[in-house]
Parts: structure tokens; sequence; C-alpha cells
């Protein structure tokens, strides 16, 4: 017998977990549509969503917590101009679901009433990017238990400096359901994992940190020997390395970022002012720059959430689009935003797939999948040979951006003094000051190796958090601004 088509399988599992058990059909939802209708709005939408998430932590050689949790809810909008209304219940009842509905359209009727033909449903065909599974139930508890064990025991034995050994795992299975006032459905399955490593080093009384780890949609058997050993190898690794460091020079310096996860940089500091509202609103270092110069040449940034497993990939995003490919910076010329549905119409374009929200309790807005810059041709010795003095930053911690100006502060967790093309020590304490849209027009050198990150991203935007992907190859950027402690 062949198996279903995946997404009629992703229609049949949001049936069976967020419709069947609650008493909902598909007619429950055309009446709650139709209820929201009345009040003349421009769009409607139900996004039902179930959550079952799990998570174990490891500390001094047992688990010492793990959590279980499950979610379940309904969010309902309605859209009038630029005004949205909205309600949620975590109650998948039909009673409950109409009261939300007429809820939103009372808030909606507050507005200017009108009739609104609503056109014929589209047609989309979800992406099949990962498998339907549930990553909580690819391994048993007692294995679980086990992969931290190793991780510790991996960990001490790779250094006899290695002090304190912590390790974390956890996994998400989620189903939504979007259903539109354009008679759209579509559902999607998504599998979530992500192990996380952090040791602590000391010797002759100093004591440095050092992390690693990684994700993706699949299940917990992603984790197998080889990539555990390659998670407890960087962590220790930086530590060490950390244990030698010394204070980060200041001034205005070339910098050269690292590949992979350095990308979190062009995320926060150019990814944020490429969304959709920020533009229409006038309140992005990028608005109205549509087919004008922002980056240096060569500089070609993208938003995918096409990509195969990845952690800010999806298969339709949160409003039912499929998602896509999408070109932002082309060769230094600004050729695109991400939109979501609501300012995708105010601004007159095409929706790009980037309607994503934090829950059913939350409304959609434009935001970032797997944002990353296409490589150059440059190797990264060559890069790093280039640089007379500066920065060579392998790694980032925490960051700050203002999206209206641009400006951005981040501090390097790893990083070294380059004098002459060698890397002279490293250092500890930098951090990169300065202007987003500035710093694209300082890139000097792209190297060839672009890489993604490891799945450790997560993205806030208004108080909500989203799981993203980043990712650049090593980048050359003269005269920026470093804030050190020498």
């Amino acid at each position: 017998m062949n198996a279903p088509h995946p997404t009629l399988a992703a229609l049949q599992t949001a049936h069976d977990v967020l419709l069947n058990p609650h008493g909902l059909t598909e007619a429950h939802i055309r009446k709650a549509l139709s209820t929201i209708r009345t009040a003349g709005v421009d769009d409607a939408d139900l996004y039902f969503q179930y959550t079952r998430s799990q998570g174990w932590s490891l500390e001094e050689g047992i688990v010492k917590s793990g959590s279980f949790s499950i979610d379940q809810g309904v969010g309902v909008r309605a859209v009038h101009g630029e005004k949205t209304a909205f309600a949620y219940s975590d109650d998948l009842s039909w009673p409950a679901l109409l009261d939300a509905a007429k809820t939103v359209r009372t808030i909606a009727a507050g507005g200017q009433t009108r009739r609104q033909r609503v056109g014929k449903a589209p047609r989309v065909q979800p992406h099949h990017l990962y498998q339907p599974l549930d990553p909580i139930a690819s391994l048993d508890n007692a294995a679980k238990v086990a992969l931290l064990q190793q991780v510790e025991q991996r960990a001490r034995a790779k250094d006899p400096r290695v002090i304190q050994v912590m390790a974390s795992l956890a996994c998400e299975f989620e189903v939504i359901l979007v259903a539109r006032a354009d008679g759209l459905m579509a559902a999607d399955v998504r599998p979530l994992s992500r192990l996380s490593v952090t040791v602590i080093a000391e010797h002759k009384g100093r004591r440095e940190i050092g992390s690693s780890g990684g994700g993706a949609r699949l299940g917990l058997d992603m984790f197998d020997d080889a990539l555990v050993q390659r998670y407890v190898d960087e962590a220790v690794g930086a530590a060490i390395t950390n244990l030698s460091s010394r204070a980060a020079p200041a001034g205005v310096m070339d910098v050269v970022l690292g590949s992979g996860w350095p990308g979190v940089l062009l995320h926060e500091a150019v990814g944020h002012g490429l969304e959709g509202d920020f533009n229409r609103k006038g309140s992005s270092a990028f608005s109205g720059r549509i087919g004008q110069r922002v980056a240096a040449p060569g500089v070609t940034v993208l938003d995918d959430g096409t990509l195969n497993d990845r952690r800010g990939s999806l298969n339709v995003d949160d409003e039912g689009n499929t998602t896509q490919r999408n070109v932002l910076i082309e060769d230094g010329v600004l050729v695109g935003y991400m939109q979501d549905r609501l300012n995708a119409r105010l601004m007159g374009v095409p929706v790009t797939g980037n309607g994503r929200r934090e829950s059913y309790a939350h409304v959609p807005m434009p935001r970032m999948t797997n944002t990353y810059m296409l490589g150059g041709d440059h190797t990264p010795e060559e890069i790093i040979a280039s640089l007379d003095k500066g920065l060579y930053a392998t790694n980032f911690g925490g960051g700050q951006v203002d999206i209206t100006s641009g400006k951005f502060v981040f501090s390097a967790s790893q990083a070294w003094w380059v004098e002459k093309g060698k890397l002279k020590f490293p250092v500890k304490g930098a951090t990169l000051i300065g202007n987003g849209p500035d710093a694209l027009t300082r890139v000097r050198m792209i190297g060839n190796d672009m890489a993604l990150d490891s799945g450790v991203g997560t993205c806030g935007k208004e108080g909500q958090s989203v799981p993203v992907g980043v990712g650049q190859p090593t980048l050359r950027i003269d005269g920026l601004t470093v804030g050190g402690t020498a």
C-alpha cells in the first residue's frame, strides 16, 4: 500500500490532533470564519496549534531537571486596513471557538464597516522539507539520560582542566492548522531537536567557559557519536583557548568574522531592517531604498525557509503560505523585503512566506527564517593573511540592535588578535560596535566557505521568539569600532 501524500498526511494529523478530539469539523471552521467576515474585514484566519515538548538537563554528572509540557489552542484574527483584531483560547471546543470569533468580529466592527468580497482559495502546495515525526519518541528516556552522560564523560576525558560540564537536551513536536477566509486550509507537522553543551575549565585559579551544540528538524537520533564528539571538542576547545586569552584591544580597526554562527551579526544588524513591517512604517534604515546600493559589491543576502531539516525552515509559514528562497540584497543592491500577508497587501507586493508567530496566542508578523550571505572567491587563509593588525572573531555571544538607526553592539565570545596576517593570541572582552547598513558597505573580502550555523538560533521580536538559522562565509570588514578592556 502506498504511503499517503505528505500534504494530505499533515492535514490528517491536524484533524486527528487538533479537531477530532474536540468535536470540531471543517464546517465549524467555515462558520467561525463566516461569523468574522460579517464585520466587513479585509482578511481573517484561524490558527490551531498543538505543542508537546520535553527537556532534560545534566550537571555534575547527574540529571538535575526534566520537563514535559503540552500546550494547545487557537488564535482568531481579523484584519481591517492596518488594524488587527485578535483573540485566542486554550479551549478547542466549538463554544470557545465561536466565542473567540464573535469577540474578534466585535473588535473589528469598531472600524469602518464595508462589504469585502473574499476571493477563491489559492492553490498552495506545501514543501516537504522534514519528516512529520515526533522527536520525543525517537529515543526512550533511558537513552536520553545516557546521551547526556556521554557528553559529561567525553568532556572530562578530553582535558583534565575541565572541572564542570553542563548539557541539555530539548525536543518538540508541533502540529499546526491554518484556515483562512479565502478558503485555504494548510497544515504542518514540525519536529525540533537540540543538544547544548557548556563546559568550565580551570587552570592556576583562572576559570573560563566554552559552549557548543546544535539541532535540526530531526529526531534525537541525529546526535550520533561523531556529532556529540564534535560538540564536546568545540566546547572544551573554546574554554581551553580562553584560559590563555588576553584583554582585547580597543579602537577602530579591521575585523575578520568567521563563517557560520557569526552570521548572527548579519541577522540582527541587517536582517530585522529588511522585514516588511519596519519598511512599510518607514522606521527601518532600509526604508524606500529598493533598487539602491546598500552594500559592497559581491554582498548577496538571502532569507531561505526552504532548506531541508534546518531549524528555521517551514513547509508553510504561520499564515499557510509556502516558504520561499528570497533574495534581499543582490551584489550589494537592495532588491526585496520579507513580507507577511498584512504588510504585503498594504505595500502592494507579493507575500514571501515570512509570516511567523510564536504560538496561537500571538499575531503573525514578518520574520526571518534562515538568513545568510552567499560566499565569494577568497579562502579564509587569504582573508586572515590580509590583516596587518586587527581582530578575528570566530564566535559571538549576545548582541543588541536598533532597527531604526541600524546601530548594533555584539560581544565576541571567542576572538584572536592578528598582526601581519598571523594569529598572535586569543582575546577576551571584545565588543563590536557599528551600524548595520554602514558595515555592509565596508565589506572588503568575502570567503568561499559559506556555512550555516549548527542549529541553535532563536530570534526575538516584539516579545515573540521563533527558531531561526543564520550563516555567512568568512568576511573582512574594514573600520569597525571594537570595544575592549586593554
